[in-house]
């Protein structure tokens, strides 16, 4: 059988995708080369317990507001969604912890109230974040030429307009302080993806009640509703091209897939390696794509709590060792900072599942990088072992005797990640994006070859919200932005 869309990767961008593209009437085909699709957003289960690999909770939920229309398309509004407190996010630098509000006024007061010289400042950023949402979409819509939010956020740096709009270094590292939504690189993160990543969960945050699998369950049954296939242990390995144009995908079995369109959710990097021979892709763009440097990744500790021993808290906590948090994850030593945020108890007031994060970089794990998975040895384990210690002794400093409340814990680290979703490096949010040099490290769903297209975290934006977004307009480029713009209308 030869499909209209083969779709590789069965992460959350190629289900997207796939969900959409099924969804307007084309015969599609996902490929996913691990026993379960849904990349960060699957869980994994432990002493009968699930666990999530990457997502933790969302911004934009809101009727009318910038992921409400695409998530109801997509079939997820009908998750079990729960708003969070009012102060959604509690960032803990040194002894002082200060509160992120959801909605625009609420957190400027919030903030204003511990820096009340600030409040100015607080008003012009919180209107610039406003705007980005409000606007995220006008590339999609037919009758604008262009997109209508300030020019070059993508060519300013988010550390560069924090100091020349604050001057209270404190509300500079606190702005900063959910920084493990992002990679807080101080050289090159452009003010556009640390606008994006901040302000859909001001407008309102949100948290599963249950685990990501729930999100990549629900997209897979729809796309199968819709007439599409997804196919698990179906690890593609080569793609072949024929007069300029992908024919075929070949995966480890030898199995071959037949397809008009290609779309891979997978690290471009990796996508390259695939087409061994190319008339279209040339070496240039091969070098440019595999000399990108990826963001940093997650040691995610993942802890089952002793019954009746932690009461569940409807926010996150960020806590912070030291003030400069724009720089922590860089300096190495004892863990420096973590987010710290609970499973929603299916009754009752006590929570039996924390995550803590950290950032941590490749260096730190990669030596064990050519060894098989599970089989790492002595000195890998105890080094997961003593992070996680550190992690947990850091989220001691606003939860007394959390440590006397954990009665069992896994450990992951980007070594984990690479692994199980082909991210290079373990790279928590995929390609390092770079105000210097934007045109080379925004990539477009678009490839020099004409039938093949990218999506995901790779390309302009990350997170469950920053993929969707990316989704939709990898799909505009299929089936054309008037019908995804017509589409998005009719769920508003």
């Amino acid at each position: 059988m030869k499909y209209d869309v083969i779709v590789i990767g069965g992460g959350l961008g190629g289900l997207e995708c796939a969900h959409i593209l099924s969804r307007s009437g084309k015969s599609v085909l996902v490929l996913e080369k691990g026993a379960q699709p849904g990349g960060c957003i699957q869980s994994y289960r432990r002493g009968g317990m699930s666990f999530d690999t990457g997502f933790h909770y969302v911004g934009g939920l809101g009727e009318g507001q910038s992921l409400h229309a695409a998530f109801k398309l997509l079939g997820l509004l009908r998750l079990p969604w729960k708003q969070l407190d009012r102060v959604f996010d509690q960032v803990t630098v040194g002894n002082r912890t200060f509160s992120f509000c959801q909605g625009y006024d609420a957190f400027v007061e919030a903030l204003a109230a511990d820096f009340p010289e600030e409040r100015e400042g607080l008003k012009s950023y919180a209107s610039l974040l406003r705007t980005v949402e409000e606007h995220q979409l006008d590339g999609l819509n037919p009758s604008l030429s262009e997109t209508l939010f300030p020019a070059g956020l993508f060519e300013k740096g988010a550390y560069q307009y924090l100091e020349e709009t604050f001057h209270n270094a404190m509300l500079i590292n606190v702005l900063g302080g959910t920084s493990l939504k992002m990679e807080l690189c101080r050289e090159s993160l452009p003010l556009f993806t640390f606008l994006h990543g901040n302000s859909s969960f001001i407008e309102s945050s949100w948290r599963l009640k249950g685990d990501g699998s729930l999100i990549a369950d629900s997209l897979v049954n729809d796309i199968r509703a819709y007439g599409g296939e997804v196919v698990c242990h179906a690890e593609v390995q080569e793609l072949i091209e024929k007069d300029g144009r992908l024919v075929q995908a070949i995966c480890a079995d030898g199995t071959v897939y037949e397809g008009d369109l290609f779309i891979s959710d997978v690290h471009p990097a990796v996508t390259c390696g695939w087409i061994r021979q190319s008339q279209r892709m040339r070496k240039a763009y091969r070098n440019r794509i595999c000399n990108l440097e990826n963001t940093f990744g997650m040691l995610t500790v993942s802890l089952v709590m002793k019954p009746q021993t932690l009461k569940y808290f409807n926010y996150n906590r960020y806590v912070y060792r030291h003030p400069d948090v724009w720089t922590f994850w860089q300096e190495g030593g004892p863990v420096g900072g973590i987010l710290m945020t609970c499973r929603m108890p299916e009754d009752g007031e006590y929570t039996r599942q924390v995550d803590l994060l950290t950032p941590m970089v490749w260096d730190e794990c990669g030596q064990w990088s050519d060894t098989r998975v599970g089989r790492r040895g002595d000195a890998y384990k105890e080094m997961k072992e003593r992070r996680a210690d550190e992690c947990i002794a850091l989220a001691e400093t606003v939860a007394p005797g959390f440590r006397e409340m954990v009665s069992a814990r896994y450990i992951s680290t980007p070594l984990t990640y690479r692994d199980y979703v082909s991210s290079p490096h373990g790279s928590a949010y995929g390609v390092r994006k770079d105000f210097r040099n934007p045109m080379q490290t925004v990539l477009s769903p678009r490839t020099p070859v004409p039938n093949l297209y990218l999506t995901g975290q790779n390309l302009v934006l990350h997170g469950l919200h920053g993929v969707t977004m990316t989704s939709l307009f990898t799909c505009a480029e299929i089936v054309g932005k008037e019908r995804i713009w017509n589409m998005l209308k009719d769920e508003a």
